[in-house]
């Protein structure tokens, strides 16, 4: 007997249809409008347009951005936008794209400024409109605007400008990063990634100040001493005499990675078994077989900023852990530095472990364009960072702004691509307008299209 198969058999062809590919790119469109991000841009990067350009340089950083959030990985990934000018407008090619960034390479420092200006002035404009919504919305010491601080390994595959040998026997870069925190709500968004080669170091001072300098500027505010109401989160690598005196020097709170001293051992034993109290699990309960105690008072602190604490976790290896020689009593001791009073032992130390959360923040980043650097130059791909940061801002400003509220906006770049961006759609031209209709035989095409008109709905920038 002949089987069909599972599957309808169709034939297959090219013609000239009015389907839209990439039509839920509409959402990236008016969050761009909203945020004034294409008008900022095109202002700071004005220096870098040519007498007669056909193609402004701050649309292109906006499609190129856009690209990586639609799943791109390089320059030419743009042809994606490109074949779509009812939804994105007239697009760059590929030659004009490369010239830009080789021109903004050779002044990289002037160029980096000048777009990060451009994505504060945006995010200014998208944290005021997202109100109750937005990280700072009411910040105080007690609830304050969170920054992680961390580092990630990319590969290089080929020859590539200060690419070198990395701690983890690779070949790369060693990049340093810095998020917002957006809490269990969202996936946070890049205010900073500095890109450094493979063989920087994970703990270095200077390297930490940079960053941190640079994020604080990205805040609406500017303040370079914001006080209380940014705490700055890091690991062990952020640890350090030099940038925690730095960090109480603008007034900022902390929580970093604590390296304990040789004798810790001995110094554990002093504490009586009844100054420990149970930790906390992430739903606020208390987690068994794991402890808290304050060992500030045991540990030779000098040359330490004036004011930190350093709070010790102890807890049972999980089952199956490989004993290390520094556990003591059975016991895994880690700790933490902070210079916040306010709170317990264990919602401190409870906000410090949920720094875990950044892990998920470079996820996402290699998932929109970091994972490998496809260019050359060093300063080139300092630009293409830029554009990787841009993208991290551009998705969680949309579901920020469109999606409060709804499940949808904890969603990653893969899940938003799958649902929402990739929806099926036609494009019709009538009565001097463009029209996109969404077919309702997906999901999701209401909710792309309340989010859209969520944000249509709100203030025009200011011209």
């Amino acid at each position: 007997m002949k089987s069909t198969g599972s599957y309808p058999r169709v034939h297959v062809d090219t013609a000239k249809v009015t389907a839209v590919g990439q039509a839920g790119g509409i959402l990236l469109t008016e969050t761009i409008r909203a945020a004034g991000l294409d008008r900022a841009l095109s202002e700071a990067l004005s220096r870098w347009r040519k007498p007669l350009a056909v193609h402004d340089p701050g649309k292109i950083i906006c499609d190129l951005a856009m690209s990586l959030v639609l799943g791109g990985e390089a320059l030419s990934d743009l042809a994606t936008l490109r074949a779509e000018p009812g939804v994105y407008g007239p697009v760059a090619s590929d030659p004009t794209v490369s010239r830009l960034i080789a021109a903004l390479a050779e002044d990289a420092n002037k160029a980096i400024k000048a777009i990060a200006g451009a994505r504060q002035q945006a995010r200014a404009r998208v944290w005021a409109l997202a109100g109750e919504h937005a990280p700072d919305h009411e910040s105080t010491a007690e609830d304050p605007v969170v920054i992680d601080l961390d580092a990630s390994l990319i590969t290089a595959h080929s020859e590539k400008q200060r690419a070198a040998a990395t701690f983890k026997r690779g070949f790369g870069f060693h990049p340093l990063m810095a998020f917002a925190d957006h809490g269990p709500e969202g996936t946070g968004e890049a205010l900073e990634v500095h890109l450094r080669p493979g063989n920087a170091g994970s703990n270095t001072a200077t390297d930490h100040i940079t960053v941190t300098k640079a994020a604080l500027a990205q805040l609406p505010d500017r303040n370079p001493r914001p006080g209380r109401r940014v705490l700055i989160r890091a690991d062990g690598a952020g640890g350090t005499k030099e940038f925690t005196k730095w960090l109480t020097g603008r007034r900022v709170a902390y929580s970093v990675g604590f390296t304990l001293p040789m004798d810790t051992p001995d110094l554990y034993h002093l504490v009586p078994e009844w100054v420990w109290v149970p930790a906390l699990n992430s739903d606020g309960e208390a987690r068994e077989g794991a402890d808290l105690a304050d060992f500030t008072g045991l540990l030779d602190l000098d040359g330490w900023p004036a004011g930190m604490r350093v709070i010790v976790r102890r807890e049972r290896p999980h089952p199956g852990a490989q004993l290390r020689f520094d556990d003591v009593d059975g016991y895994r001791l880690t700790a933490f530095a902070t210079n916040t009073t306010l709170g317990t032992l264990q919602q401190l130390e409870l906000r410090h472990r949920r720094r875990a959360r950044c892990e998920d923040r470079i996820r996402i980043a290699k998932d929109t364009g970091l994972a490998n650097l496809p260019l050359h130059g060093f300063n080139q791909n300092r630009i293409w960072c830029q554009i990787v940061a841009l993208a991290s801002e551009l998705q969680a400003w949309s579901v920020m702004l469109a999606l409060a509220g709804h499940q949808a906006r904890r969603w990653e770049p893969k899940r938003l691509r799958y649902r929402l961006y990739t929806i099926p759609a036609t494009l019709a031209r009538r009565a001097r307008r463009t029209v996109v209709h969404f077919s309702d035989r997906s999901r999701w095409a209401e909710l792309i299209i309340d989010s859209i008109t969520r944000l249509r709905n709100l203030p025009a920038p200011a011209t």
